[in-house]
């Protein structure tokens, strides 16, 4: 089956893939393991070269921001980490570390340590806080495009969360939409690219993206907001085709593994992704079993042994 529906994408893709080192694909956003281990000074081994690759979320592995994140991967057998700029609570920015240039030395140095890859700078503060209507988030985004652009992190993940739900707070959308402008001009500049996930169906987010009119915002698509309104998942990665989605949350609500979820074809996910053409990061959030959801290891790396049996299997 051929996807068109990225036929639809408004806007010229020339002058974003000139800016941004004529970035083809969602996945090529990803940096190497060398070109960040250069940056640090220190030599690395080249990373696999995998279509798909599996990505755990900092925040949700008890280790938001710190350097342990890697060790814990390494146990998990994911192949990279996304880390989160920290809390924001009623700071005018993100409590982050990773301003310091030492530490972000030290990040970087840990990734070749466990030869790892950092797959994207997470905003998670947006989850609980509004993004509509704080009045600092021109600053709280520039901070995250510069951490990005210290570490050579090409995907941000910013969630509009509960407090700027376009479904439920609709009065709010051009506020949203302003402030994705301004934040996808400083992305485009910068060569990078914000992932924004909304609680909008596939085509919601076509016409937000539309509204914005800027390649440097695309969506950060996650499974579990389709699965949790029932949708067709696969229906809904096709609406928005290969060009705009440039990473994905590949889980479900807790309660079982990927590989016990009944609501969730992965086989069939992979098809579609497979058709689109497109190729990148797949991130672990969610899906801990009930059993025992504490145990960090025992339910992350099952879920990526699981997608990676699907998504890297030779």
């Amino acid at each position: 089956m051929t996807d068109n529906s990225q036929n639809h994408w408004p806007l010229s893709r020339r002058r974003f893939l000139g800016r941004a080192g004529a970035v083809a694909t969602a996945g090529m956003l990803a940096p190497s393991i060398a070109t960040r281990a250069e940056e640090a000074g220190t030599p690395a081994e080249p990373a696999p070269d995998h279509r798909y690759k599996i990505a755990v979320c900092d925040w949700m592995i008890l280790k938001r921001q710190k350097l342990g994140a890697f060790q814990w991967t390494s146990r998990i057998g994911a192949d990279g980490v996304e880390v989160d700029m920290g809390s924001l609570g009623d700071r005018e920015t993100f409590d982050s570390q990773l301003n310091d240039p030492a530490v972000r030395r030290q990040f970087l140095d840990e990734a070749r340590k466990f030869n790892l890859e950092i797959s994207s700078i997470a905003m998670s503060g947006f989850y609980a806080q509004s993004f509509a209507e704080r009045p600092t988030v021109p600053r709280m985004v520039q901070d995250c495009i510069d951490t990005m652009k210290a570490m050579n992190v090409k995907v941000a993940f910013l969630p509009l969360g509960v407090r700027s739900d376009l479904v439920k707070h609709p009065e709010l959308r051009p506020a949203v939409v302003e402030r994705l402008k301004a934040a996808g001009a400083k992305a485009e500049e910068a060569g990078v690219v914000i992932g924004v996930e909304t609680a909008l169906d596939a085509a919601g987010d076509v016409k937000l993206l539309d509204d914005i009119g800027s390649p440097g915002v695309r969506i950060y698509f996650n499974f579990a907001n389709a699965l949790q309104n029932g949708r067709d998942l696969c229906r809904e990665l096709r609406t928005l085709g290969r060009d705009r989605i440039c990473q994905i949350h590949c889980t479900d609500e807790d309660g079982v593994w990927l590989q016990d979820n009944t609501r969730l074809d992965m086989p069939r996910v992979k098809q579609t992704l497979d058709e689109m053409g497109w190729r990148g990061w797949l991130v672990i959030e969610r899906s801990r079993s009930a059993k025992n959801s504490r145990d960090i290891v025992w339910n992350f790396g099952a879920n990526t042994r699981y997608l990676k049996s699907i998504f890297q299997e030779q």
